[in-house]
This record gives structure tokens, sequence and C-alpha cells, in this order.
């Protein structure tokens, strides 16, 4: 008969698997949900563990005096012996002949060893996780990259909100051009200023920002003169509001804006009026980086 694993093997080697696979869990052991299912899992193998023993007793009592006497003798030997002799015991002369296979060549036989259970079972579960694994990753967001970087991403931009609820406020003086600002400035440009300056900021009611002539110059940089329009608007017309000071943006949502304005005049061709942009306006502007 076979030997079976010992109980405490099998409930370790389960729980194991449990906490290795919810380990991206942070405080798994405070969930009430992890513990209960600890408890129906331990209550399911001492079940199985008292059906593998009704099973053995009836296989006992139907077997004949030598094949007790043979059972009792493997009973008494140590598990983990058990389980070092299935792997690197070699075999006797007479059990070796009754292994032997009745075929060969050249004086060359061959034995019919059994491969060890131990290792039956690893190759059999290793099996088992994989056709799991695949299903779940397949047909769920278990362990699947799209799900983890959507995650991750939610992660991250609500950390940026916390950061920017407690980060100090971005002024004309602090503020600075970052190229990583130019994406998220357009996106604002979009929602705040297009109705006037049109898409592209080349143009429409208010004037074309991608060329060097400007109605208001109030700072010597490109990058802070948008911060001062966006902080305090125009003096020459009303409908350029100051954004920053009416709350309608914050100077960090300007410090992107301007950004984008000094990425589209600054380091890209200017829109002109034969390509649909805005006749210039105001007067020549020399900049200082």
């Amino acid at each position: 008969m076979r030997p079976r694993t010992l109980l405490s093997i099998f409930i370790a080697a389960v729980i194991s698997i449990i906490i290795f696979e919810i380990s991206d869990t942070k405080d798994y052991t405070s969930l009430p949900s992890f513990w209960g299912l600890m408890v129906i899992l331990s209550l399911m193998i001492l079940i199985l563990s008292s059906i593998g023993d009704l099973v053995e007793n009836a296989r006992f009592g139907a077997m004949n005096d030598l094949e007790k006497k043979q059972y009792l003798e493997d009973k008494a030997t140590p598990y983990f012996k058990k389980l070092w002799n299935s792997a690197f015991k070699k075999q006797s002369a007479s059990e070796e002949k009754s292994l032997l296979i009745d075929h060969g060549f050249d004086g060359i036989t061959e034995l019919d060893n059994a491969l060890p259970k131990w290792w039956l079972g690893l190759f059999y579960f290793t099996i088992t996780y994989c056709v799991i694994y695949l299903v779940a990753f397949a047909f769920s967001d278990y362990a699947h990259p799209d799900a983890e970087y959507i995650n991750e991403a939610k992660l991250q931009a609500a950390a940026i909100k916390d950061y920017e609820k407690t980060a100090p406020a971005v002024s004309i003086e602090t503020a600075s051009y970052s190229a990583d600002n130019i994406a998220e400035g357009e996106q604002i440009f979009n929602t705040n200023c297009v109705s006037c300056h049109s898409q592209g900021a080349k143009g429409g009611i208010g004037p074309n920002l991608t060329d060097n002539t400007w109605i208001n110059i109030k700072q010597k940089s490109l990058f802070k003169n948008v911060f001062w329009m966006l902080e305090n608007g125009s003096p020459n017309n009303p409908a350029m509001k100051a954004f920053i000071k009416e709350g309608i943006i914050t100077g960090r949502d300007a410090e992107k804006v301007a950004a984008y304005i000094y990425h589209i005049n600054r380091e890209k061709n200017p829109v002109t009026v034969a390509q649909g942009g805005a006749a210039p306006q105001g007067t020549e502007a020399d900049w200082q980086e």
C-alpha cells in the first residue's frame, strides 16, 4: 500500500502556497476572509485525512497475514526515510532481478524502475498549476499585465493628487519649464483656451501664440510671460481672464500650460497665415531663455 503524505506536511504545503499567491496583498493577515479561508481549508484537509484513514483500515482488513506483516514493517519506517529511499536507495540483486525487463542487447539490460512518488507528485502539481494559471490569465484579471498596469497607473495618479494637495503652490518665481509637462499642458490648454486661441494655439478670437509677436510682454522669458498672463489676465482684453486668481486653474496647471506654449512657440515652427494661423498681432518679442 502506498504510504500517505503526513498531514502536517500537507497542511503546511497548502497554507504556504496560499500565502505565496496572495503575498502582493498588503497586510492580508488582518483580513477576516483570509482566516476564514484558512479555517475552511484546515477542516477540509482533516476530513480528507479521516476518509483516508477509513480507506486504509478497510484495505488493511482485506489483507492476508503476509501482506499485513509487510505493511506493518513498512509503516514502522519513518516517512522521510521512505522519501530518501525512493529517490536514492539502490536495489539489491534480488530486487533488480524482479525489475529486469525481458529484452537486452550486447549484454546491456534495462531495469523497470518506477519514478519516485515525490517526483511524480511535483510533476502533476506543476501541470495542474499551469492549467489553472493559464485559465486565470486568459479569462480573468489575475496576473494579467494589462490589469496590473491599469492598477499601477491608478495608484500613481492617486499618489500625484495626494502630493499636489500638500505640495507648495507654484508661483511665477518657482515655476520652471519641463518637457514632462507638455502633454498634460496641452490637455489643460484644450479644456480652457481653445475657444479663443484655437486648436494648436494658432489663433482665432485670441492671438496666434506660435509666432514671435505679442500684445502683452510682461516678463523677459516667454515661459514666465505666459505664466504671468494666466495669473493676471490681459490688461488689453478682459476676455483673457486671470485664470489663477479666479481659481479656474492652479499655479501647477499654469506651469504645464506655459510649458506647452513654450514648446510650440520656441521648439516648433510657427503656424503662419498660409497654414490657417491668425495674422501676427502686437510687437516683436526679444525673449531671454
